[in-house]
């Protein structure tokens, strides 16, 4: 198992409490100097607030404990929507690891790329990361719904 693949089963970890919870399964850690410093899943039903993403939730609470996202990654379960991707712009965050791409709304490689030379920071991106592993999730929880 790869260091990025070790930190994605935490963030999977997060997924499949979001699914406990009737939540859509994305789950996001953000890890710096080998320890977890923040995590978060789906919150939008709940929340009644659909800017309540793993990713966006998980960034605001590591940006609260840390007070600068420099030498984090963030490892989130689904690519970011545009949404998250310009929270990680805008944070400075200067890495980023996801699992399952999203085709219609991704926009950290799938539609679009915000995060990679379109603004005043870019964000390294890897992507497809335990890729089977978080689609699986996902494509579960909405067979399910229907």
């Amino acid at each position: 198992m790869t260091h990025d693949e070790r930190w994605m089963q935490e963030a999977l970890k997060e997924a499949q409490q979001a699914i406990s919870e009737d939540e859509v399964p994305v789950g996001a850690v953000i890890v710096k100097d080998g320890a977890v410093v923040a995590r978060a899943h789906n919150l939008s039903r709940q929340k009644a607030d659909p800017t309540c993403h793993a990713e966006l939730l998980a960034l605001q609470n590591a940006q609260a404990a840390l007070g600068s996202l420099s030498g984090c990654t963030l490892y989130v379960t689904m690519e970011p929507c545009a949404m998250c991707a310009g929270a990680m712009v805008l944070l400075k965050l200067p890495r980023l690891v996801f699992g399952a791409f999203d085709e219609s709304c991704g926009c950290t490689g799938s539609r679009i790329d915000l995060t990679d030379h379109w603004f005043y920071h870019s964000v390294e991106t890897w992507g497809g990361v335990c890729e089977k592993e978080c689609a699986q999730l996902l494509t579960d929880f909405f067979q399910r719904k229907r």
